[in-house]
């Protein structure tokens, strides 16, 4: 259409064109005089004629003076237009919004203050358009022109003031535009997203706390930015919204608490301290609604609680307490396996604090939900015990109550000890540093005659000889010097006189005998001084090794203890004791005269004030101090019951298992005279192979 058929002369359309600033300004004035005229006509059809050749002939001309000049055109049409504007828009936008993406910044300067200048005319009537012009004012606030970055803010502001006074504006429209652009790592986009964010929320109509799980993942994102402003800003509207949600009575807790446990992972300090506030927080809150998300919000506090920074780990400890305190119900919703396998996961975890916070999950579910804890018990039970072996104490004190509340059921009691054998036959080292820990808290727990038993039972059958009597060894230490021990002992005292005693001394002499020094040391708890001496008598020459008088030392040393102060009070009555002194007489003659240990037994038998009952075979002599019995001295007390014990019986049973070790003792040997053997054959086999060939070749 030709421009004087829209009343439009030359020379203004020219001038629209120049290169002058002014110019275009000129013209675009008296382009908006012309519209005014046209409207006041109703004359719309030409209006739009006009619309039409500013867009096409200018906004989409090759020359960038034109498409300037074009911008500014519609800006003047539109101010023209004033209240009648609105039904133009859909010309007139779309070119301006178009101009956005030019190559020249500075036509995306003057499309920027087209639509300024078209918004402040249309004002409501623009958000129609509003998620197109938002997209293009996301990509501005990162133009690469500062002038065209200036431009687009004023533009923003006007923006934000015409949608928080609109009630056209669609939040359910504009969220998956915001959703989209949330995980942009621009500044300047961040900076943008923020603020919208912000001014949105701000607003009373605009539910955003009810939208806030489509775009909080990326608000966090921004808590690691490497701008400083960013972060505050993104903190300060993550703090708004959090202080929202604690005064609002509807919040989808479930789908942020995802969110929260995934950025409370984060390698950015700020990140997981905001991440765990917000979760203590939705612990505190959420009651029912997180019931389903217990497990994975327990797996991101966890190894929280051994963060580095102070802060996290005590907002992670008191939120793992609130989590604890709350007592679900399974038929809600509340998923035991699901948190059994975080707490067994984080059983891995290098930090100790985590292990110890893992064991206390076990241990208070154990106690809540015992049967449906014992469900999964196939898939827990081997970590716990290996857990046993944690370099920590505490670890393995807090492992031992868990093992105990399991052991309630006898047969689990019985897997826990035989692994407890197992582990300690595989690992001798796990045995000497911490076997007293384990079996000391143990009989703590379980009681310690029960654990005694138990051990002594499964350690008769043992098929490895050495090990049983290592193990042995060890058990008897335990009884002889552990505190927690001394009820055991003081029924064992009584052996000879109580059938409860008696039982204990029999169930525990079957294992016992894998070791002669723990046969002696049990007889003499017993006061079983008679059957001590026969032990000692029975002894052989293979049975007095370095490894026996090692144990023997120790045994002598005990002696001076307060574990025996019964028995070393008793030698002030030699007549009514005289299997006590033969028994300790007998210990001395084993042991080399040189040694601490021979030392201290002989100024001890040196104290003892001997009666008229006992014959000396040397009166001037005291290493000539073996006693005679006399048949007065024969009626004591370790022989007022023996009937009750069949001692002769036990006696055959501890030479008979001496007899397995001594044969598998010869019997290692003569391996080791094989394999030298063979090693040496193979090496001279070797040798004359190779002399043969030389001589050949002579």
């Amino acid at each position: 259409m030709a421009a004087d058929a829209l009343s439009i002369p030359g020379a203004v359309l020219r001038n629209l064109s120049d290169k002058l600033y002014e110019k275009r300004k000129n013209a675009a004035l008296e382009i908006e005089g012309i519209v005014k005229q046209l409207a006041t006509a109703g004359e719309h059809e030409k209006i739009s004629a006009v619309i039409s050749l500013l867009t096409n002939d200018f906004t989409y001309s090759p020359q960038a003076n034109h498409r300037k000049g074009g911008l500014i055109g519609l800006a003047a049409v539109t101010v023209g237009l004033t209240s009648e504007a609105a039904q133009h828009l859909e010309q007139i936008v779309p070119p301006v919004l178009n101009s956005f993406l030019d190559q020249d910044s500075r036509v995306r300067y003057y499309a920027c203050e087209a639509l300024y200048n078209i918004a402040k005319v249309v004002r409501g009537d623009f958000i129609i358009y509003f998620n197109k012009i938002f997209d293009a004012l996301c990509k501005l606030s990162a133009d690469s022109d500062a002038n065209v970055q200036s431009a687009a803010h004023l533009l923003d502001r006007l923006v934000k003031d015409i949608v928080t006074e609109s009630d056209q504006f669609s939040i359910e429209e504009f969220i998956p535009l915001l959703r989209e652009r949330m995980n942009v790592l621009n500044p300047y986009v961040r900076q943008f997203l923020v603020g919208w964010i912000t001014v949105l929320d701000s607003v009373p109509d605009i539910d955003m706390l009810g939208f806030l799980p489509d775009f909080l993942d990326g608000l966090f994102n921004m808590l690691s930015d490497s701008s400083h402003e960013i972060r505050q800003q993104a903190d300060a509207a993550l703090s708004e919204f959090l202080q929202e949600i604690k005064n609002s009575p509807n919040v989808d807790y479930g789908r942020m608490a995802e969110i929260l446990v995934r950025r409370a992972g984060s390698t950015d300090e700020f990140t997981r301290l905001t991440s765990i506030t917000w979760i203590n927080e939705f612990v505190k809150l959420g009651g029912e609604q997180l019931v389903p998300y217990y497990a994975d919000i327990l797996g991101a506090i966890l190894p929280c609680i051994s963060d580095e920074e102070e802060k996290i780990r005590v907002v992670a400890r008191e939120t793992n307490e609130e989590l604890r305190a709350i007592k679900a119900d399974p038929a809600e919703g509340f998923d035991i396996g699901a948190i059994l396998s975080i707490a067994k996961r984080e059983l891995n975890s290098e930090h100790e604090a985590t292990r110890i916070e893992a064991l206390h999950w076990f241990f208070t579910l154990l106690d809540r939900y015992r049967a449906e804890f014992l469900a999964y018990l196939n898939d827990i039970f081997h970590p716990l015990l290996n857990a046993l072996s944690d370099p920590s104490d505490a670890v393995v004190l807090l492992v031992l109550e868990v093992h105990a509340c399991i052991a309630e059921e006898s047969h689990h009691f019985h897997h826990l000890v035989s692994y407890l054998i197992r582990t300690f036959h595989n690992n001798h080292f796990l045995l000497e540093k911490r076997g007293a820990l384990i079996v000391r808290r143990l009989c703590v727990l379980l009681g310690a005659e029960k654990v005694y038993r138990e051990f002594s039972t499964i350690l008769e059958s043992e098929v490895d000889l050495d090990f049983a009597s290592v193990m042995v060894q060890a058990l008897n230490l335990i009884l002889l010097t552990s505190t927690e021990l001394g009820e055991l002992r003081s029924l064992l005292k009584k052996s000879l006189v109580d059938s409860c005693g008696k039982d204990l001394f029999q169930s525990l002499y079957a294992s016992w005998r894998h070791s002669p020094m723990a046969t002696i040391s049990l007889c003499l708890l017993a006061q079983a001084y008679s059957h001590a001496s026969c032990v000692i008598q029975s002894l052989g020459e293979e049975d007095i090794n370095v490894k026996f008088l090692v144990q023997l030392d120790k045994l002598i040393r005990l002696l001076e203890t307060p574990v025996f102060a019964y028995l070393r009070l008793q030698l002030l009555e030699p007549g009514k004791h005289t299997w006590l002194l033969k028994t300790l007489y007998g210990l001395l003659m084993l042991l080399p005269q040189q040694s601490a240990a021979f030392k201290i037994l002989r100024t001890r038998l040196k104290t003892v004030p001997f009666s008229e009952n006992l014959k000396r075979t040397s009166s001037a002599n005291p290493y000539s101090q073996i006693l005679q019995v006399t048949e007065d001295g024969n009626r004591n007390q370790d022989t007022q019951n023996y009937s009750a014990i069949n001692f002769p019986f036990l006696l055959q049973q501890f030479e008979n298992m001496q007899l397995q070790h001594r044969n598998h003792l010869k019997d290692q040997l003569q391996s080791r005279k094989s394999a030298s053997a063979l090693t040496l054959s193979q090496e001279i086999q070797r040798y004359e192979e190779a002399h043969s060939s030389f001589a050949i070749r002579d």
